[in-house]
């Protein structure tokens, strides 16, 4: 287990020099659509040269850690629902290990890629943190795919999902959990793949059981286009699934879960109670990659956070405030 003790000054350098040097910003026109469709596709994140490196990673893995869904105890569908698929004998397929894979840093480079981190900071606020550890999701023609699930309000049981949450208050945004996915095969209308209740975030009510199977209401389960390269980027507060693969070519996708600092809900980071992410994951890591590994707690307990100019800082209480709890309490944090 690696330890996350940090006090540095790092950044991903070699994403920085290729962007200009400059990290970009969220638009008005990102910000509006995230608000009132619970997502948003960031165009061009890697280029197709980068997108080829990854995808030849992933077959280079892909007979080593692949599992496909195919006890009935672990589907992702009804069976003879619309979303269940036309083949039942292939189901969802999930690689794990993705961040210790060393042929290639674009996986890692998600954690801070110059290109996501202001998405990052604007939707979860500075001292973001990985939550959950990502992995590749691939379906195969005629696969299922994924009943509806999630939401603020749980799309099934109608209960409040705090952990999940979406909200925007005085214009800024927050997820409670939010989704980053990163496209490896184009998903074209009609394809399948992964699909959204668009505005779901905002819902009050859980919805008919028939929408979740897919087989109801199919007008409002939107499938997103998107080609490799692009990122998806959505509230796991908003209403999501997956539509059976329809394309001659596998599916691909990397997906991976923040939170912002303070908020939980994965516990990787402490497999064994003790502190700390796998070191296969870590090792070689960049600082700043690694301060997004960091586990939850304030921005203001010493947390080093990415400054958006790909640097970083340390955001701070007072040494007097600091000394008066190690006095009341006998520990540097209370």
């Amino acid at each position: 287990i690696c330890s996350l003790t940090l006090g540095f000054k790092s950044v991903n350098k070699q994403a920085i020099q290729q962007l200009g040097g400059i990290m970009d910003q969220v638009s008005e026109s990102q910000r509006y659509l995230m608000d009132l469709n619970g997502y948003v596709v960031v165009k061009n994140v890697f280029t197709k040269d980068e997108i080829a490196e990854m995808n030849k990673v992933v077959t280079d893995n892909f007979e080593k850690v692949a599992h496909e869904r195919l006890d009935p105890s672990i589907r992702n569908t009804k069976s003879g629902s619309a979303m269940s698929g036309s083949n039942p004998n292939r189901g969802r397929i999930d690689l794990g290990h993705i961040l210790s894979w060393k042929d290639t840093p674009h996986f890692r480079n998600v954690l801070d890629h110059p290109k996501l981190v202001p998405y990052y900071h604007d939707f979860l606020g500075k001292g973001y943190r990985m939550d959950h550890m990502p992995f590749i999701i691939a379906q195969e023609k005629g696969s299922e795919g994924f009943s509806l699930h999630g939401g603020t309000i749980d799309v099934s049981s109608g209960e409040y999902n705090h952990f999940l949450a979406y909200s925007c208050n005085q214009g800024t945004i927050r997820n409670s959990l939010m989704a980053v996915s990163v496209v490896l095969a184009d998903q074209p209308a009609g394809a399948g793949g992964f699909c959204i209740v668009r505005g779901s975030h905002k819902s009050n009510f859980k919805a008919p059981a028939a929408m979740i199977t897919g087989d109801e209401h199919k007008e409002y389960i939107y499938q997103p286009e998107t080609e490799a390269g692009d990122v998806v980027i959505f509230s796991e507060g908003t209403v999501h699934g997956a539509l059976p693969w329809e394309m001659d070519y596998q599916r691909r996708v990397a997906l991976y879960r923040f939170a912002p600092a303070t908020c939980c809900y994965g516990r990787s980071y402490m497999e064994d109670g003790d502190i700390g992410w796998p070191s296969e994951m870590t090792d070689g890591m960049t600082e700043t990659q690694m301060a997004v590994l960091q586990p939850p707690f304030a921005t203001r307990l010493d947390r080093t956070l990415l400054d958006g100019k790909g640097g970083t800082t340390v955001s701070s209480r007072s040494d007097a405030k600091k000394k008066f709890d190690k006095t009341v309490f006998g520990t540097q944090y209370f």
